[in-house]
């Protein structure tokens, strides 16, 4: 199953590595890795997370406090946003909505 992440999921990626990288030098790559591995778990394990907003499932980061939310289709799994689920509800509602 092929994986794709689209352009708002993108940018949620850069947000996140910017935000760990000015925290602690090199923690930004730390994050990517642990994110770009829980993104290709999906190939095992898509479809069996909830759908707590619309049509979006939701599998959460191992080790950090992300959601990446996504959709199936015909041909593979779509990344639609990777959130940090520290934010409000409201505003990752509003996110999503957005995808």
């Amino acid at each position: 199953m092929s994986i794709e992440i689209l352009d708002l999921a993108k940018q949620d990626l850069i947000e996140g590595y910017a935000f760990y990288e000015e925290n602690d030098v090199g923690l930004g790559d730390y994050f990517l890795i642990n994110l770009f591995a829980d993104i290709e778990s999906l190939q095992l394990y898509a479809g069996l997370h909830a759908k707590p907003h619309k049509h979006f499932h939701r599998a959460l980061s191992k080790r950090f406090p992300f959601a990446i939310f996504y959709t199936l289709t015909h041909d593979g799994i779509r990344v639609h946003a990777v959130v940090d689920c520290r934010r409000r509800p409201a505003w990752i509602r509003k996110h999503l909505r957005q995808a």
